[in-house]
């Protein structure tokens, strides 16, 4: 389905990772099969199979998205130097979240060069925080709850590598990725012009986008969607139901923006990604319901998106830039928790064995420094 969608030159890049497994691990067997279903697990798992499942018994599947991410992006009068300030944690399952851990530098022989977080074996970014040679950057959060899957369109992570590779404005991203959309990974996608000192709001589903752009300002994403006629449309998602992580969130987010109004930098928004504010109660300490997800800490878990109580999974790491640091190739990242809490396998499945049989694959995921990546000179 989706090879085929795939322009040759990511093609070439998926065969070229694949002979470089087996040439490093020749007892492997993956091939560029196993690499693109890699490259596009999120929208295969979240939106493509629950299609499949409705489509061939209609009400069977559990057909909604879950959602993931905490973000901001800003500008202008919100930031310190009056200039883009971007910063996302990655929400995910920890047994994955551990794994994503690959910083990708890339100078393609077409296009823009490109500094990305990544997991490995990726040619796009998959949670994206993305800066290109243009002076454009972009990162996003999932829309919860999304629905729906066109088989026939081009792959999001395909999409997602175009723009990155190519787009050199605002107006160059929407249009690449709302060409040929196949709904896969619905997400809102917060971007950046370095050249205008602009930023917008993408709010991308199947049916239905909506851009929201601003020079002056902030964009804030924690899962939760905006335009009315997408919600009722394309989503499950309940706006009246204020108590959902993604709510609490959101009005945490816009307390530190408007507190932090003009005063935005590199620091703050490290400190931002950190968070363990609970919104809904005043209190402090990691939960699902924290910009730092804790989902692991939390008895009620996330039902929003088919968490359970105590679910290993939350803010696995962060990313900041400033249009300073992009303009050079440079971002920050802290690998796990964005607050520098470890997260110790063996400790928490003793304390939680109902998912100790993850501990095979499930790891450490210990609270690095914030760390500088730079592109090579």
């Amino acid at each position: 389905m989706f090879w085929p969608k795939l322009d040759r030159e990511y093609q070439e890049e998926i065969e070229g990772i694949a002979e470089g497994v087996k040439a490093r691990r020749p007892e492997t067997a993956y091939d560029r099969d196993d690499l693109t279903a890699l490259n596009s697990w999120l929208e295969l798992a979240w939106y493509y199979v629950p299609y499949l499942d409705a489509k061939a018994m209609p009400g069977s599947g559990n057909n909604k998205a879950p959602g993931s991410c905490s973000a901001f992006i800003a500008t202008g009068n919100a930031t310190k130097d009056g200039r883009i300030v971007m910063a996302h944690n990655n929400w995910t399952e920890y047994i994955l979240g551990e794994r994503w851990n690959v910083v990708l530098d890339i100078v393609p022989a077409r296009g823009h060069r490109i500094l990305m977080d990544a997991m490995p074996g990726y040619i796009h970014s998959g949670d994206d925080f993305v800066l290109n040679g243009a002076g454009l950057i972009y990162t996003e959060t999932t829309i919860s709850q999304f629905k729906g899957f066109k088989e026939d369109g081009t792959p999001e992570f395909v999409r997602a590598r175009r723009a990155a590779q190519y787009a050199a404005t605002i107006d160059d991203f929407v249009r690449i990725m709302t060409t040929d959309n196949n709904g896969g990974y619905a997400n809102d996608w917060l971007v950046g012009d370095l050249n205008a000192n602009e930023i917008a709001r993408l709010e991308l589903g199947l049916k239905n986008h909506r851009v929201w752009r601003t020079k002056d300002g902030w964009y804030v994403g924690s899962n939760f969607p905006l335009d009315s006629k997408l919600i009722a449309e394309e989503t499950t998602f309940d706006v009246n139901k204020k108590d959902q992580s993604v709510y609490i969130r959101r009005s945490r987010w816009e307390k530190l923006m408007v507190e932090n109004k003009g005063a935005i930098d590199a620091g703050k928004a490290m400190a931002f990604l950190g968070d363990h504010v609970d919104a809904l109660t005043g209190k402090t300490g990691a939960n699902a319901n924290t910009l730092c997800g804790h989902v692991d800490a939390d008895p009620k878990g996330v039902p929003e998106f088919s968490w359970a109580p105590y679910y290993p999974g939350g803010a696995v790491q962060g990313k900041v830039t400033t249009a300073a640091l992009a303009r050079e190739f440079k971002l920050w990242a802290r690998m796990g928790h964005p607050c520098g809490e470890d997260f110790i396998a063996a400790e928490f499945s003793k304390n939680r064995p109902e998912w100790a049989w993850q501990l095979p694959y499930l790891r450490d995921m210990k609270g690095n420094p914030w760390t500088l990546f730079e592109a090579r000179k």
